[in-house]
């Protein structure tokens, strides 16, 4: 068709929209959440945003400033969270640590920003997609395990925006090239049992509802390994829904301005029963 779709240099030009408040959840400089606060008086539920980028260093929460203050509008708070990626500091643990630390750090800011985290949900792009199913999923952690974070701040669901469910068929399948393996790392075996404890698809049932929004015409996420996914998660139990866009590719998702964006905004909404 004569459909343009976004291209990667289409997300990185996004409007990044300033935020209200940027919280640092650690000391590193990469450990921040920016927060966008709805008008009114709240409280307010929260939306945990989670940008992708392939888990590397050069993309960072910039270009979902836009979704962010879009999603704020409609009346729920958005957290969205920059963590150490490949390249500056991030990987194996790190960069799970930091997705848990940055959840976990809105029981620190709730009472001054009017915060209900009785509704909390996760969502992410792409790489973000698959820490917004870890995070909803990481209470199944063992106490072993180097992921493991002493109470977790329980999610009421979370929705994956072209997101990687599953580490082990990223690997495989060569999606976003070789990261789902770096991220990893390890030898084996090793690096299997690393993958029981950061892929979503081994934390399945995450005992949340979760959702897929994915484009038809997604080059860079393949629709079918999430529905592969999706599928695997209902038959273990889950309440997990796939939205098919046509027309759409990978970046639509996350722009405020497109129909697929449109789609996510309302899915947020029913999630936490705002608007």
């Amino acid at each position: 068709g004569s459909m343009t779709l976004l291209r990667v240099e289409d997300y990185k030009a996004l409007p990044g929209e300033p935020c209200d408040y940027r919280h640092p959840y650690g000391r590193d400089r990469y450990q921040f959440a920016d927060l966008y606060l709805p008008p009114g008086p709240g409280p307010y539920p929260v939306l945990v945003l989670i940008h992708g980028g392939c888990w590397r260093a050069e993309h960072g929460l910039e270009p979902l400033g836009q979704l962010a203050r879009a999603v704020a509008e409609q009346g729920t708070a958005v957290w969205n969270i920059e963590y150490r990626r490949l390249g500056n500091g991030g990987g194996w643990p790190a960069t799970f640590l930091d997705a848990g630390a940055a959840l976990d750090h809105l029981r620190a800011v709730a009472l001054r920003r009017n915060l209900d985290l009785s509704r909390v949900v996760t969502a992410g792009h792409s790489a973000g997609g698959h820490l917004a199913l870890w995070l909803a999923g990481r209470h199944r952690l063992p106490v072993h395990s180097p992921l493991f974070m002493q109470k977790p701040l329980a999610v009421r669901g979370a929705i994956s925006l072209a997101g990687i469910p599953d580490l082990a068929l990223a690997i495989k399948e060569g999606i976003c090239g070789t990261a789902a393996g770096e991220l990893i790392g390890g030898r084996q075996p090793q690096h299997v049992r690393r993958l029981a404890d950061a892929s979503p698809r081994a934390l399945t049932p995450l005992g949340v509802p979760h959702l897929h929004i994915h484009g038809e015409q997604d080059d860079i996420v393949p629709l079918g390994s999430v529905l592969r996914y999706a599928t695997y998660a209902l038959e273990s139990g889950d309440r997990a829904t796939l939205l098919a866009l046509p027309d759409t590719g990978h970046f639509e998702v996350v722009d405020a301005r497109t129909p697929a964006g449109e789609v996510f905004l309302r899915a947020v909404s029913g999630m936490l029963k705002t608007g």
